[in-house]
């Protein structure tokens, strides 16, 4: 016995109607992309206060590896220390520089060009890297994670004491600026 559809054609119109729709909906969407359709592009609010920085690493003479081990945040501007991130600390700060220097790495950067770090009048905290044109939004990690950031902002130049540890640092008073 034969089954009751063998000798009726497949019908090829349906299956042509859903792969050109397929077709429209990528190029369509490529499209849409390409010219920014349906993109709200706000301009960047002023500068009210910015900070340009260096991490170095103080396992590596190369700096900028993020090791396990402390890291000294040098004030591009003046050359000074004015913080040190102990090894298990300040974790948010320690893995954002560490994905800043593997892209750094993996576009053939060193540590020698500073990161920007800026407070804009509309209170967003950017962290700029200009080695790799990459900006990453600090406030939308919350008010701890950015608060990281933010005292690098204010921060003046601590001694140069070996066993001077973040938190004395924070706590000795700081000169204004």
């Amino acid at each position: 016995m034969s089954e009751p559809f063998d000798n009726v054609p497949f019908p090829h119109l349906p299956l042509r109607a859903a792969a050109g729709l397929a077709v429209f909906a990528l190029v369509a969407t490529a499209l849409a992309r390409y010219y920014g359709v349906g993109t709200v592009l706000q301009p960047e609010s002023p500068v009210r206060m910015e900070r340009d920085l260096r991490f170095v690493d103080r396992n590596s003479s190369a700096g900028a590896g993020f090791s396990a081990g402390g890291v000294d945040v040098i004030d591009a501007r003046t050359g000074a220390r004015i913080d040190t991130l102990q090894p298990g600390s300040d974790g948010f700060m320690r893995a954002t520089l560490r994905g800043l220097a593997r892209e750094r790495k993996r576009n053939g950067f060193g540590p020698e060009i500073p990161f920007q770090l800026a407070l804009h009048a509309d209170g967003t905290l950017t962290l700029v890297d200009p080695a790799t044109a990459r900006t990453i939004q600090l406030q939308a990690f919350g008010p701890s994670n950015s608060g990281a950031f933010v005292r690098l902002l204010t921060a003046g130049p601590i001694a140069e004491t070996p066993q001077l540890s973040s938190a004395s640092a924070l706590a000795a008073p700081s000169p204004t600026r």
